[in-house]
């Protein structure tokens, strides 16, 4: 693959934390994934204004309390000055009111701090699978129309995982699903994964729940039919 290919399929993403140090720490996360690549950073929301005119971000980290605008008034702004980037916010605010207001504002996603690599990576993969699904999508009717806001709406994984549930096993299966040529037996899971069977299981009918992943069932010569998950693409 070419450099400007490479650069064609980049997502640009502008990191914008009113603490310098928080904000190298979320550059250096998001540059851990691919195909993440951070163009910038800002301080304030003036600078993330200045920043997204200069550099055109896909993304913005944004976070709320900035010194000079309320995080979420920045979104606005970048709509009037004609930005179509998408927002994710990366906030420790846990007012109802809040994290309503975000989701009226369209923002993708709503990570809570603090929070660790996995918890960001897991977010950000989502993301790209939806972005790509939005500008690939030809719409033909409503299955498609809900085929991508099933996506959209998808519950966040790190948030909600039930009690005794880690990040890092629902990602390793997770991405042992979406890898998957067809679907997976939870036997089949545990092996890719180097989990217990019954933990992944677990993890697979959690998935099933949430709506990230579907369930087929095998039938066999006799007994009971073999359950198997194929992630929902």
């Amino acid at each position: 693959m070419t450099a400007a290919s490479d650069k064609a399929d980049a997502i640009d993403v502008l990191v914008v934390d009113d603490d310098f140090m928080v904000a190298r720490v979320h550059r250096a996360f998001v540059e851990r994934v691919e195909p993440f690549r951070v163009v910038g950073t800002a301080h304030t929301g003036g600078q993330a204004i200045e920043a997204a005119d200069e550099l055109r971000p896909d993304l913005i980290l944004l976070d709320l309390y900035l010194p000079d605008l309320f995080g979420l008034d920045v979104i606005p702004r970048l709509r009037t000055a004609g930005h179509d980037c998408d927002v994710m916010v990366i906030s420790a605010a846990t007012e109802a009111d809040t994290v309503r207001g975000a989701v009226r504002r369209g923002v993708v996603d709503y990570l809570l701090k603090p929070f660790d690599f996995e918890d960001l990576r897991l977010r950000l993969e989502r993301y790209a699978a939806q972005r790509g699904r939005l500008l690939t999508t030809v719409v033909r009717g409503q299955a498609d129309v809900d085929r991508v806001l099933a996506g959209a709406f998808a519950p966040a994984p790190a948030s909600t995982l039930p009690k005794g549930m880690s990040v890092e096993t629902a990602g390793l299966v997770e991405r042992a699903l979406r890898a998957a040529d067809g679907t997976l037996s939870a036997t089949e899971c545990a092996a890719l994964t180097g989990v217990s069977r019954v933990s992944a299981r677990r993890y697979l009918e959690y998935f099933h729940g949430t709506g990230s992943a579907e369930v087929s069932l095998r039938y066999g010569a006799a007994g009971r039919p073999e359950r198997r998950y194929g992630w929902r693409a």
